[in-house]
């Protein structure tokens, strides 16, 4: 992905070599004839790995071609036409914004212009040529939160691209916000925040670059969690110069002072939805920097125990383990990434704290507030800790297999007569209705709070697959049950019938505890007509009117006559 002046420019991009395992980043020279296919030589330096330190090696790259796409000609050809329409002495770079040559992303760079100048010629080309914009932005800088560079964002044939400036920075004594200034191609290079090298049949490195990495994080604090994410994802190890200025009190305070929750979110967000999001965790664990990306509230009750942080890891390294014994492509992302969290704070599930006498739960903080997540967010975790929970219950009886109702089960209805053998599908299929899509996502958590019996040949992998088992037995018998989107079922009666055939002359709670025996009933009589539910309501109602006085009978005598109660 490339766009250039004249007769050459340089790419700064991310390069994957068929000879190695991994990839390199690697400064490029590009010869790019203005007006013939489009096809890349490279030589150039790539950035090594030793003991702790940046090696610049040369190297010169032999027979290396990328052919780009159609669509990729007409983007670069069409900012080379503004440049050509304005005769702006200006030279483009472009890189993407992934590890893959071919991103979704691009990044362009100029020279001498700012972003947002050269969009604006962009602008005034495409109405001389009578066309229209299809969307542009101008993010801006905010150096209280680190972020010290202008971007601009311009549509182009249905592709974002961003556009910034090289520039370098220098810093006043006792300032944190550098002043910025046009740069020279090694300048914009040596100013960036990480190097990420492996050479083949060698582990691969995350570095901070030309800075020491104390100083790089005081200066921005976030690189701390990039650099994190970025070792997590292709399972590289992080410099011990590094880990060391990363996991500093000094690093830590900045991080929780100067860098935005939004920020800090978007970041572990993208931990979470990455391809390690375990050894991501194991970082901010081993980095001591748990507590001060999950922060919690004040007075949790009860306490959040010592160590607690080494839990959640353990529930999300099982949720993992798991996850990929059964089918990773289980669930679609958003399920994956919710999973995921639910997992992580599994151990802090009956963690609440008071928030203007209400109680919440600590988790929906640690996600509304700590990470500035959705609140969507906040509230399906906490409705897969409760429903994992109940699913519970619900393992216990199918893994029985009996057609009977333990003591244990409690289906809530002292006036709704449930055969024993329709149990499970009342359980399940109420559960299924609050849950609804995520019900697989809630009970393959359950499996991580269901006890696996310990013994001297129990492993890790041993543990995983009875969880597996459990999982697929239950989802098994759930679907046989017929219950797979049982959520949809409509109920026989609205609240207006219910009222008519109860003669009610008002509503209140009384006609959601019939809603609620309703949908009971029609799971256990799921062929009934409206004229069938009608007649077992009106019976229902003549024995609860039966019922209801002895019952408060025996409450009024309570107190004279308990030993006999």
């Amino acid at each position: 992905m490339v766009a250039a002046v004249s007769s050459s420019t340089k790419l700064f991009a991310l390069q994957r070599f068929p000879s190695l395992p991994s990839y390199l980043i690697s400064a490029k020279t590009i010869i790019f004839p203005a007006r013939r296919r489009l096809g890349f030589f490279f030589r150039g330096c790539r950035c090594g790995g030793g003991s702790g330190h940046m090696v610049m090696e040369a190297r010169t790259v032999v027979n290396d071609r990328i052919d780009i796409t159609e669509k990729e000609d007409k983007i670069f050809r069409r900012l080379l036409d503004v440049v050509d329409q304005f005769k702006l002495n200006t030279q483009l770079r472009v890189a993407g914004a992934g590890f893959e040559i071919r991103d979704k992303d691009y990044h362009t760079e100029r020279d001498n212009m700012l972003g947002r100048e050269f969009c604006e010629k962009i602008s005034e080309y495409l109405q001389s040529v009578g066309e229209e914009e299809h969307g542009k932005a101008v993010i801006p800088s905010n150096p209280d939160q680190s972020k010290h560079l202008e971007t601009a964002r311009m549509r182009i044939y249905d592709t974002w691209i961003d556009f910034v400036n090289l520039r370098s920075e220098t810093y006043a004594e006792n300032s944190r916000i550098p002043t910025m200034k046009f740069g020279t191609a090694k300048q914009d290079a040596f100013r960036r925040d990480l190097t990420i090298n492996r050479y083949s049949g060698s582990e691969g490195w995350v570095y901070c670059n030309s800075l020491p990495p104390r100083e790089t994080f005081l200066d921005d604090p976030l690189r701390v969690l990039r650099a994190i994410r970025f070792g997590a994802r292709f399972k590289f190890k992080l410099d011990e110069d590094l880990r060391e200025a990363a996991s500093s009190e000094e690093v830590k305070e900045a991080l929780m002072n100067k860098i935005s929750r939004e920020r800090i979110g978007h970041e572990v967000d993208l931990m979470i939805s990455g391809n390690q999001p375990v050894m991501a965790m194991l970082h901010i664990l081993e980095l001591k920097l748990f507590d001060a990306v999950f922060t919690c509230p004040e007075n949790p009750q009860p306490e959040v125990v010592e160590g607690c942080e080494r839990f959640c890891i353990s529930y999300l390294d099982a949720a993992w383990n798991v996850l990929q014994l059964i089918n990773p492509s289980l669930f679609d992302d958003e399920q994956r990434r919710i999973y995921f969290y639910a997992a992580l704070f599994l151990p802090l599930r009956n963690v609440v704290y008071m928030d203007n006498s209400k109680k919440i739960a600590v988790t929906s903080f640690i996600i509304r507030s700590s990470l500035k997540l959705k609140t969507n967010d906040a509230e399906m975790v906490s409705a897969l800790h409760l429903a994992a929970e109940r699913f519970l219950s619900l393992i216990l009886l199918m893994e029985s297999d009996k057609e009977s109702v333990s003591s244990e089960i409690k289906l809530q209805d002292d006036f709704l007569n449930i055969p024993p053998t329709s149990a499970k599908r009342v359980l399940a299929g109420m559960l299924l209705r609050e849950i609804k899509t995520y019900w697989r996502v809630a009970l393959l958590i359950s499996t991580l709070l269901y006890s696996i019996p310990i013994n001297a040949g129990n492993s890790l992998i041993n543990e995983s697959e009875r969880r597996k088992e459990i999982f697929i037995k239950v989802e098994k018998t759930i679907c046989d049950l017929g219950l797979d989107n049982i959520w949809k079922m409509k109920p026989l009666l609205d609240g207006r019938a219910i009222m008519s055939v109860l003669q009610l002359k008002g509503g209140g709670p009384i006609i959601g505890e019939w809603q609620q025996r309703m949908l009971k009933w029609q799971l256990v009589n799921p062929k009934a007509t409206e004229e069938e539910c009608i007649d077992w309501m009106k019976q229902s109602q003549v024995c609860q009117s039966c019922i209801i006085p002895a019952t408060l009978y025996l409450w009024s005598i309570a107190p004279q006559n308990s030993s006999k109660l």
